[in-house]
């Protein structure tokens, strides 16, 4: 029997791991076979406080897992297979073994949506990114191709022209999904330029960073090179929630529902980070859900 089980190894789960591990709680963490969250995808990070000449990605969440190491923390590298949360006893199946605990934070985050280009994988983290707040800074006076049609998309590439000569938004359909304020503000933002009907196809570069991409236009079928040095893709998230779809409340896009900040409709499980945040997607705020989700389980227990 656990006191707490944290599923998840992204900030908000290692920093739920600290708080509660020093709280002498005992945390066992399910990081997964692929641990880190989505930081392990980056280079440098910029925006996270404390680091003056900012940190690697990788790095920052080794760092991290250390430290909840350090208090006492226990790191299972295992994917959960399934969960049962409703009883006071929650079971947990990882492995294909079953464990117990008092209490559980769900911290299993989102997952960018993707191409599926095997030119994108290549160039990740290397001119290739989905996020404008965190890499937006490393485009000064650059061209920039932001992929999109909706308010994220918009928001996206409004953020990049603070810093970019020149925005491309590639839009596949011949209308913005966007809200209607957002279609009057990019449109008139003289930095962005739209290109409707157009899809990427490849991203292009040398050995080291993209310098390209190849459009098809879905309308006259026409093939294109756009010279751009990165590329934004900003086409949804999708919230790691499939083992909890039939468990927990889920809105409309599989986010799930919570209540008084990190509480779902069963006592003694929380929630934390992107698995539940649908607005913001930085590393510091889901490392704030995680001290939140950690204080709350420990009330709990309490």
């Amino acid at each position: 029997m656990n006191d707490l089980i944290i599923i998840g190894s992204g900030p908000a789960g290692l920093t739920a791991a600290i708080y509660a591990a020093r709280a002498n709680l005992k945390p066992l963490v399910f990081a997964g076979l692929e641990f880190g969250g989505q930081l392990m995808g980056t280079t440098l990070v910029e925006n996270f406080p404390g680091f003056i000449d900012g940190i690697d990605g990788p790095v920052l969440m080794q760092n991290m897992m250390k430290q909840a190491e350090k208090y006492g923390a226990k790191i299972e590298y295992t994917n959960v297979d399934s969960v049962d949360l409703s009883t006071p006893v929650k079971k947990v199946v990882a492995g294909g073994k079953e464990y117990q605990s008092r209490a559980v934070i769900i911290a299993t985050g989102a997952s960018a949506r993707k191409l599926g280009l095997e030119s994108e994988t290549k160039y990740w983290g290397r001119g290739v990114s989905t996020c404008a707040t965190c890499d937006g800074a490393f485009y000064k006076e650059k061209v920039v191709a932001v992929v999109g049609g909706g308010d994220s998309a918009i928001e996206e590439a409004s953020f990049i022209t603070r810093f970019a000569s020149k925005v491309y938004l590639i839009v596949r359909r011949n209308e913005l999904r966007a809200s209607q304020i957002m279609q009057d503000k990019i449109k008139a933002n003289p930095k962005v330029e739209i290109i409707w009907n157009s899809e990427v196809k490849e991203i292009l570069g040398d050995e080291k960073l993209v310098n390209g991409i190849k459009l098809f236009n879905n309308v006259d079928n026409k093939g294109s090179v756009l010279n751009v040095n990165g590329i934004f893709l900003a086409i949804g998230h999708i919230p790691n929630t499939k083992i909890f779809k039939d468990v927990l409340d889920l809105d409309e896009e599989g986010y799930l529902i919570v209540s008084d900040n990190t509480k779902t409709k069963y006592e003694g499980v929380f929630v934390a980070g992107d698995v539940k945040d649908r607005s913001y997607r930085q590393a510091i705020t889901a490392a704030g859900m995680g001290c939140m989700a950690a204080l709350d389980a420990e009330r709990y227990l309490s």
